[in-house]
């Protein structure tokens, strides 16, 4: 089971020690991951500066059929041009999906923000159908918070 607080304490003490972005986010997309059997896949998309493409940073689960999405196109760049996070119970019904990996059935996009700016966003998938709760959701967004703090910390 994913413990949020735990892991928000352990990416503060690794941003007090210095670590930097790069370093937190591939903690948190590994801690994640092997928290709970239900996520199979979990990755972290960042925003180019361009601001129209997300950039596959990491991710834990079977490989990846995709490096780069567009902001507005499948479940994370739809959550990024929404600025919202997104929930997908059967990914085969969204028209424009860009699979993470063959299997998924279900995904959960939470985004990486500071107030209205957008840096990207924490990528669940399951090969579950509608195995995402609101529970869960909270839980990574938690984390993304403190993902978020370090990059605008990083960009100052």
């Amino acid at each position: 089971m994913l413990n949020p607080t735990d892991l928000v304490h352990g990416l503060q003490d690794m941003r007090d020690q210095g670590y930097l972005s790069d370093a937190l986010l591939r903690h948190a997309v590994r801690t994640i991951a092997g928290s709970d059997d239900r996520f199979d896949w979990v990755g972290a998309f960042l925003l180019r500066e361009d601001g129209v493409t997300l950039w596959l940073h990491d991710y834990v689960g079977a490989p990846a059929e995709y490096a780069e999405v567009p902001v507005g196109v499948g479940v994370a760049g739809a959550a990024v041009s929404a600025k919202e996070n997104r929930t997908v119970g059967d990914v085969t019904k969204v028209d424009d999906y860009h699979p993470c990996s063959p299997e998924i059935q279900s995904e959960l996009v939470v985004l990486i923000r500071a107030g209205d700016q957008v840096f990207g966003g924490l990528d669940l998938g399951s090969e579950q159908p509608s195995v995402f709760t609101a529970a869960d959701e909270s839980a990574v967004e938690a984390i993304a918070e403190k993902l978020a703090e370090q990059l605008v910390a990083e960009r100052r």
